[in-house]
């Protein structure tokens, strides 16, 4: 009786748009000098400016559209299930559990960067006037957990998940891929409007969206990265090893 041994391709990085590591470098860059910048005392003017100017340009029906628009940005009850339930979907098409790495890493990557982050430095809510200076980074170590903002980061790296996602969805359908255009929209239009209405409800100082922008497309750039159909798996039954479903770059 002949034995059958599986061939395992190398591991090799998907390609990302731009190319290289180069952005990758300037947007960490980014992230530390505006901690820096905020550590030191710099642009703080701008977030209470910022939160005064939207404070007074609320109106009520304002307010409960960007409230609806910004659940886009919710992770637990919102982008998590719709990611895992696509991976499911996708695994049990292929009948492969392959599909569940990408929400699982997409968990794995945002929950040892942002949160440990936001415990780090400790800043307070633009809001929470108990405070002396709550736009001050280490102003709030009971409960500040501002900056930077977990709903901005989270829509970008749960929309490279889910595109990922649709995209493999399409192929075991056997369904032409949706044009690039659409995964553009996917991936760009739910954080700007996280950032937009995050900031527009005064839940966030503005820098801490931006810091939450810059570090959700780091993120993202490492989950596109990922060679998902041949990162190394224990021997399971069912297909475990079947490929080809994540193998298009968006």
């Amino acid at each position: 009786m002949r034995e059958t041994t599986t061939v395992r391709r190398p591991l090799r990085l998907r390609p990302v748009r731009p190319a290289g590591w180069w952005l990758d470098g300037v947007l960490v860059a980014a992230v530390v000098a505006l901690t820096a910048a905020l550590a030191a005392g710099a642009l703080l003017g701008i977030d209470l400016a910022v939160r005064d100017w939207v404070d007074a340009h609320r109106p009520g029906p304002a307010y409960w559209v960007a409230r609806v628009f910004n659940s886009l940005g919710q992770g637990g009850w919102f982008l998590m299930p719709i990611a895992f339930g696509l991976a499911v979907l996708v695994g049990w098409r292929t009948r492969s559990v392959r599909p569940l790495l990408v929400p699982i890493g997409a968990f794995v990557l945002t929950s040892f960067t942002i949160g440990p982050m936001k415990l780090w430095l400790d800043r307070g809510y633009p809001h929470n006037f108990e405070l002396a200076h709550p736009e001050e980074l280490f102003s709030d170590p009971a409960g500040g957990t501002a900056y930077p903002s977990g709903h901005v980061a989270n829509a970008v790296v749960w929309y490279a998940a889910i595109a990922l996602l649709l995209a493999a969805l399409l192929r075991t359908l056997g369904r032409p891929d949706a044009p690039p255009g659409l995964y553009a929209v996917i991936r760009l239009a739910p954080p700007v409007i996280v950032f937009c209405t995050t900031t527009y409800l005064g839940w966030h100082w503005i820098t801490d969206s931006v810091a939450g922008l810059l570090l959700g497309l780091f993120l993202g750039r490492l989950l596109d990265r990922v060679p998902w159909d041949d990162v190394p798996l224990p021997s399971l039954p069912g297909g475990v090893h079947r490929r080809g479903v994540f193998t298009d770059d968006l």
